[in-house]
C-alpha cells in the first residue's frame, strides 16, 4: 500500500470514528402526516363542521335544481299544446333559472373553498403543534414527516401523536352561517350543477 493511500485511509476511519457517537445519540423520529390529516379527531371536526355550515345552501341550490328540472319536463311534456308565445316565455324562464343557478353554484364553490382553506391552516397548525409538543417531551432530536422514502417501523411515531391529538380533543366549532357545503378531503361538499336545458318545438336548448 502506498503511502499517501495509507494517509487517505487514515483519515477516512478517522472521520467515520468521530461522527459515529453523533449520530449514535440522535434520536429520530418519522411522522405520516397525511395520516393525521386524515385520521385525527380535529381533520374530522373541521370536516363535520363545513358539512354543517354549508348545508343549508346546499339544499337551497338543490331545491332550486329540482325546480328548474320540474319545469323543464313540464315544457317538454306540452310545448305541443302550447302556443309560440307560451313556449317562448316558458325558455326565456327556463334559460333565465339556469343562469341564476350557475352564478349561485359559483358562489357557493368560492365560499366553500374559502371556508374550507381557512379550516385546513387552523388544522395544519394544530398538527404541527402536537408533533413539536409530543416531539420535545420525547427529547427527540429530529422528526421527518413528508419526503421519508423509508423509515423503520420503530421510528413511526404517528400513532402516539395521534393519540395526544385525541387526549387534546376538540373544540366546539362556531358556524359562520349558511354559506355553501369539501375538500380538504376531506369534506368537500358537491354543489348541484346548473344547466336543465329548455328545448322548444324548433329544437334549440337554452344555455346552461
Amino acid at each position: 500500500m502506498s503511502l499517501w493511500r495509507a494517509v487517505v485511509l487514515a483519515g477516512v476511519v478517522a472521520l467515520s470514528t468521530a461522527a459515529a457517537p453523533v449520530w449514535a445519540d440522535l434520536k429520530i423520529g418519522v411522522v405520516n402526516y397525511a395520516k393525521l390529516m386524515q385520521e385525527s379527531p380535529q381533520a374530522k371536526a373541521a370536516q363535520d363542521a363545513l358539512r354543517a355550515e354549508f348545508a343549508g345552501k346546499q339544499k337551497e341550490l338543490q331545491t332550486q335544481q329540482q325546480a328548474l328540472k320540474s319545469k323543464e319536463d313540464s315544457l317538454q311534456r306540452d310545448q305541443a299544446t302550447m302556443s309560440g308565445e307560451q313556449r317562448s316565455a316558458a325558455e326565456r324562464e327556463l334559460r333565465d333559472g339556469n343562469r341564476e343557478l350557475s352564478l349561485k353554484v359559483n358562489q357557493y364553490q368560492d365560499d366553500f373553498n374559502a371556508r374550507q382553506n381557512e379550516e385546513l391552516s387552523k388544522l395544519q397548525k394544530t398538527l404541527v403543534e402536537e408533533v413539536q409538543n409530543y416531539a420535545q417531551s420525547q427529547k427527540f432530536d429530529l422528526v421527518l414527516a413528508d419526503g421519508v422514502i423509508f423509515a423503520a417501523p420503530v421510528l413511526d411515531i404517528t400513532p402516539q401523536v395521534l393519540s395526544a391529538l385525541q387526549a387534546r380533543g376538540v373544540r366546539a366549532p362556531t358556524a359562520s352561517g349558511g354559506a355553501a357545503t369539501s375538500s380538504s378531503g376531506g369534506a368537500a361538499a358537491s354543489a348541484p350543477k346548473a344547466g336543465a336545458s329548455a328545448k322548444g318545438a324548433g329544437g334549440n336548448s337554452a344555455p346552461k
